[in-house]
């Protein structure tokens, strides 16, 4: 999980947004409308961020298509201290 933290909030352009829906999603859930109006973010961008975020095992989904909430995963939280030393070097 720390190499595919490092790609994702490091190692690309987007890694800036994702690490924001990330300490947005430690906060609470939510689904991808609400993201977007969070962080003023366009909703495609945020979706595409999601996608990647799920592939990766970082987030996990509950609920149907439009009202679908995202989770962080529990291995995502096994290795939050990782994410936290990443987000300090990359903002």
């Amino acid at each position: 999980m720390e190499k595919t933290l490092w790609y994702l909030i490091a190692g690309t352009r987007g890694g800036k947004n994702r690490a924001r829906i990330i300490h947005s999603l430690s906060e609470r859930p939510r689904n991808a409308n609400r993201l977007a109006e969070q962080l003023d973010l366009d909703y495609n961008t945020v979706r595409y961020h999601l996608d990647m975020l799920t592939d990766h095992a970082v987030l996990e989904t509950g609920g149907d298509d439009y009202g679908k909430m995202y989770f962080l995963t529990d291995r995502f939280e096994h290795h939050r201290e990782t994410f936290e030393r990443i987000t300090e070097n990359v903002e």
